[in-house]
């Protein structure tokens, strides 16, 4: 079983216009309204994949509510965690440009954090888990090392999908993988990376501190993956570039789906490219007819 863990979900509220108008009233076109955070991206690619999961996280109030709800209405299976706090509304814009408006993540307990540590005990060996999205920083690191040292005690593949503080904090528990996109990869090394041998260079680094796999993710200049036995340079196909959100998501999904079939990186590194890019040319996340149209079009090169 794959479990997907989102700290901070959200309700996803995508807005549509031409044009938008700050400091004016603006007009939608129309309206979406989808349960958001990373890991139940995740979760909800998989699913379009023929892959089963679990949704976990916390999630409070009337929109946690919906969460679940819209979850359930998918086929994805979930077993969230109660919280007193109403979880956040994302404002999502899409005009010219592509803006965001996000809430607040909650304040989880420490009972909270210990009521998740319970479910991860009951995992099973070869089971995966992700934890994906932001981490609030108000949780001491020593948590997150509690659930890495869960997951390898249980033989349970951890996979990771974060950023800043927490992410650094991370490295250093060897998981199975982690996809951090180039910005997030810079703020790790307080540096600009301006070509895509620097890229390689800071993921080969990482990756020495026991990471199985690092994927970078560099937007229209493609992605890279770096393991012990390999380093791959993808570019990705070219696409009319409607939606951003998600698209790292599905490429964490579609590498994960890949290598639970196959067992094998290169071909799952592909199947992420096409995934994260059938993503971008839509407006939800990918499906599997539109990966599988891709997948052709994904260059990928040995370095």
């Amino acid at each position: 079983m794959i479990y997907t863990c989102t700290m901070t979900p959200s309700i996803d509220y995508t807005i549509h216009l031409p044009t938008f108008k700050p400091g004016e009233l603006n007009r939608t076109e129309h309206v979406h309204y989808y349960p958001g955070g990373k890991g139940i991206n995740v979760s909800r690619v998989l699913h379009r994949l023929g892959i089963s999961t679990t949704a976990l996280g916390f999630a409070g109030g009337f929109t946690g509510e919906f969460i679940q709800q819209a979850l359930t209405v998918e086929g994805i299976q979930t077993d969230f965690i109660a919280t007193n706090e109403i979880t956040r509304i994302n404002v999502k814009i899409k005009a010219e440009k592509e803006s965001e408006l996000n809430g607040p993540g909650p304040i989880i307990s420490k009972q909270q954090q210990r009521a998740l540590l319970t479910k991860i005990e009951q995992f099973q060996k070869n089971d995966w888990f992700l934890l994906a999205g932001s981490l609030p920083e108000t949780i001491d690191s020593s948590f997150y090392e509690a659930i890495a040292a869960t997951c390898n005690r249980k033989g349970v593949h951890l996979v990771i999908d974060t950023s800043g503080k927490a992410l650094h904090q991370l490295l250093q528990t060897e998981p199975f993988l982690i996809k951090p996109n180039q910005t997030e990869l810079e703020a790790l090394f307080n540096t600009k990376l301006h070509t895509t041998e620097q890229v390689i260079d800071r993921a080969k680094q990482i990756m020495r501190t026991g990471i199985k796999h690092v994927m970078v993710s560099m937007g229209e200049k493609g992605a890279i993956l770096v393991n012990e036995d390999t380093t791959l340079v993808a570019e990705s196909p070219q696409g009319n570039v409607i939606n951003t959100v998600g698209a790292g998501d599905s490429m964490v999904a579609g590498f994960l789906a890949s290598y639970l079939i196959n067992q094998e990186s290169q071909e799952a590194f592909r199947y992420a490219v096409a995934a994260g890019s059938a993503t971008a040319f839509s407006h939800d996340l990918c499906d599997k007819s539109h990966i599988e149209h891709l997948i052709d079009r994904v260059s990928i090169t040995q370095v």
